[in-house]
C-alpha cells in the first residue's frame, strides 16, 4: 500500500479498536438512558446555561441559517406550528392546523388570541402577514425560497390569515414549523429595522436580554408570555463552546448543564458519569462537503462561470466525490456510531428513496483517476476546503486530505471560524467547504434552499434544469407515492451534479446533568429546554 493508504488504514485500525466488541451504540442501549424527553417534575427558579457547538449567526428568522441560531430560537420566537416528539407538524401560535381549499392554491388559519411579543405588544394576523412579508421579500432573505410560492398574504379579521399560493404547494405547513413560521414583532421591526437581530422581539416563553459575540446569548422568562405558569427557569445562557471536549469538562464540573451536539468520543465519556444524562434522537438532516460550482457574485444572484477544475467539470467532481470512502469516515471520526449519506433526504422520512447501492458508490480510487484523466486536468488537482474549527470537522479534512491524495488530489485544509465561513461561502470565496443542514420535516426543506437555481441558500452556484423542475414538481404533488417517485429522481440527479458531496448523516446527542429535567430532543435537531427546569 502506499503511504496514504497505510495512514487511512491505521486510522481505520484505531476507530475498530475504539469500538471493540462492545460497541459505543450498545453500550448507550444498554444504559437505557436514552430519550428524547425527560418529564420529572421541577422546581420553579435558577439559571440554566446550554453548550452550543458554534456561536449562532444573526438572530433573526428571517436571516438566519445555523441550528445553533435555531436552538437559541426555540426559547425565545415560537412559530405559526411546531414539530412534535413523533416528527409531526403540530399548532403552536396558530389554533389549528391550516384549511386547505381551492385545489391546494388558498391556505387559512388563525392565531391564537392571548399572545403578547416581549415588547408587551400584541399578536394578530396583521403581525403574521408582516413577517411572512418579510420572509418573502426582503433582499437577502433565507426563507425567499421556502415562501416563494405565495401570491398574496392577507388578514382576515383581526386573528385569521389567509394564504393564496401559486400552485398547490404541500410543504407550506412544514415551512411554517419552522423559522419561516416565527413571528416577529411589528414595532420592533419597525423601530429597530435592519438591526431587529440585536433587539429580536417574538412570542416566546423567554425574552432577549443580551449578546457577547462569540461568548454568550441571554434570555430571560418573559411575564407576557402566555403559558408563563408552566415556564420554570428564570433565565437561559446560550454559551459557544465548539470544542465537545471542553463541552464536556464544562458539563462535568457544573458551569454548564446541557451540552448540545456532543459527538461520540464525548457521549461515550459522558456514559461513565453518573452525574449526567444521554438524550439523542435520529437526525433528518446531513453532513456534507459543498463544491463551488458557479457562485462567482454571492448568494441569490444569477450562477456564473468559474474558472477551476471542479467547476468547469462535473467528472471533476465526480473524482473527488469517489475518492472518498463514507464507511471509513464513520468509523474513523465517528467511531461507526453516525450513518454514511448519499442524498438529502433522511431514511427516517416517509418519502426516502429506496436502497439503491449505485446512488450512494464505493471508493473506486481507479476510476476517480480515469476521470480525472478523461477530462484532461493536471494533477495534482488544487483543492483548497474550508473547514470549521471543531476537532471533528479538523479530523475530517485529515482524513479527506488524505484519501483524495490517492485519487489525484491536493487539497488543503482552511480551518475558519463558523461564521466566517458562512459569510465567505455565501459570497462565493471558496473552493470547497464542511456544508450541512440539521433537516425539516418536508424533504423539499433539505432541497429547494440549496440546490434551487439562485435558492436562498445556494451557496455552490448550481443550475440544473432538471433539478429544478423535479423540486416544483415535488412540491405539488398531493399522492405520497407519486412524491416519493419524484424525489427518488431528484436525488439521483443532485448525487449526479456532484455540487453537493453528502458524507454522513449524524445523530443528535445530547447531554445533560441529572439535576436537569423537562429537556426535549427531536428528530429536528433542537434542544428545548423551555419547560425545562431543576428536579425537586
Amino acid at each position: 500500500m502506499r503511504p496514504t493508504a497505510l495512514r487511512v488504514a491505521a486510522l481505520v485500525l484505531a476507530a475498530t479498536t475504539l469500538v471493540g466488541c462492545s460497541s459505543l451504540q450498545s453500550q448507550v442501549t444498554e444504559v437505557g438512558a436514552v430519550r428524547m424527553t425527560d418529564d420529572r417534575p421541577v422546581r420553579d427558579g435558577g439559571t440554566l446555561t446550554v453548550a452550543l457547538n458554534a456561536d449562532p449567526d444573526k438572530l433573526d428568522p428571517t436571516l438566519g441559517q445555523t441550528l445553533a441560531g435555531r436552538t437559541v430560537f426555540a426559547g425565545m420566537c415560537e412559530k405559526l406550528y411546531d414539530v412534535d416528539a413523533e416528527g409531526k407538524a403540530v399548532p403552536q401560535l396558530a389554533t389549528a392546523a391550516p384549511k386547505i381549499t381551492d385545489g391546494g392554491r388558498t391556505v387559512t388559519f388563525h392565531v391564537r388570541g392571548d399572545a403578547t411579543f416581549s415588547d408587551g405588544t400584541h399578536l394578530d394576523a396583521a403581525a403574521v402577514v408582516t413577517s411572512l412579508t418579510r420572509d418573502r421579500d426582503l433582499p437577502g432573505s433565507a426563507r425567499a425560497t421556502e415562501l416563494g410560492p405565495l401570491k398574496r398574504i392577507e388578514a382576515v379579521g383581526r386573528y385569521g390569515v389567509r394564504l393564496t399560493l401559486k400552485q398547490p404547494y404541500v410543504p407550506l405547513t412544514a415551512a411554517l414549523a419552522d423559522r419561516a413560521g416565527m413571528v416577529m414583532s411589528p414595532a420592533a421591526l419597525h423601530r429597530y429595522g435592519k438591526d431587529f437581530t440585536n433587539h429580536p422581539s417574538c412570542v416566546a416563553p423567554f425574552r432577549f436580554v443580551e449578546r457577547v459575540a462569540g461568548d454568550r446569548i441571554v434570555l430571560a422568562k418573559d411575564p407576557h408570555y402566555y403559558d408563563a405558569d408552566q415556564v420554570h427557569l428564570d433565565r437561559i445562557i446560550y454559551k459557544s463552546i465548539p470544542d465537545g471536549t471542553v463541552r464536556l469538562a464544562n458539563l462535568r464540573s457544573g458551569d454548564v448543564q446541557v451540552g448540545d451536539q456532543m459527538t461520540p468520543v464525548d457521549v461515550r465519556s459522558a456514559l461513565t458519569e453518573p452525574g449526567l444524562q444521554l438524550f439523542n434522537s435520529p437526525s433528518l438532516g446531513y453532513q456534507g462537503i459543498g463544491l463551488n460550482v458557479g457562485n462567482t457574485r454571492g448568494l441569490g444572484r444569477p450562477p456564473g462561470h468559474l474558472d477551476t477544475p471542479i467547476a468547469r467539470d462535473v467528472r471533476v467532481r465526480e473524482a473527488f466525490d469517489l475518492s472518498l470512502d463514507r464507511e471509513t469516515i464513520n468509523k474513523v471520526v465517528f467511531q461507526g456510531m453516525y450513518e454514511p449519506a448519499c442524498g438529502p433526504v433522511s431514511p427516517g422520512s416517509a418519502l426516502a428513496p429506496g436502497p439503491d447501492p449505485s446512488r450512494c458508490p464505493r471508493r473506486d480510487v481507479a476510476r476517480a483517476r480515469r476521470l480525472l484523466k478523461e477530462a484532461g486536468v493536471h494533477t495534482p488537482v488544487p483543492v483548497e476546503l474550508k473547514v470549521s474549527t471543531t476537532p471533528e470537522w479538523n479530523r475530517i479534512g485529515q482524513v479527506v486530505q488524505s484519501m483524495a491524495k490517492e485519487a489525484g488530489f491536493q487539497v488543503t485544509l482552511r480551518p475558519t471560524e463558523f461564521t466566517t465561513m458562512l459569510q465567505e461561502t455565501d459570497d462565493g470565496h471558496y473552493d470547497a467547504f464542511n456544508s450541512g443542514w440539521s433537516g425539516r420535516l418536508d424533504p423539499d426543506g433539505n432541497i429547494a434552499n440549496f440546490l434551487q437555481t439562485q435558492g436562498a441558500m445556494n451557496a455552490y452556484g448550481l443550475s440544473d434544469k432538471r433539478v429544478d423542475a423535479l423540486i416544483a414538481l415535488g412540491r405539488t404533488q398531493t399522492d405520497p407515492r407519486a412524491r416519493a417517485r419524484t424525489y427518488d429522481e431528484l436525488t439521483r440527479r443532485v448525487v449526479a451534479d456532484h455540487a453537493l458531496i453528502y458524507l454522513y448523516r449524524q445523530k443528535n446527542y445530547v447531554v445533560a446533568g441529572k439535576d436537569v429535567a423537562g429537556v426535549r430532543v427531536y428528530g429536528d435537531g433542537l434542544v428545548r429546554v423551555d419547560r425545562a427546569g431543576y428536579v425537586k
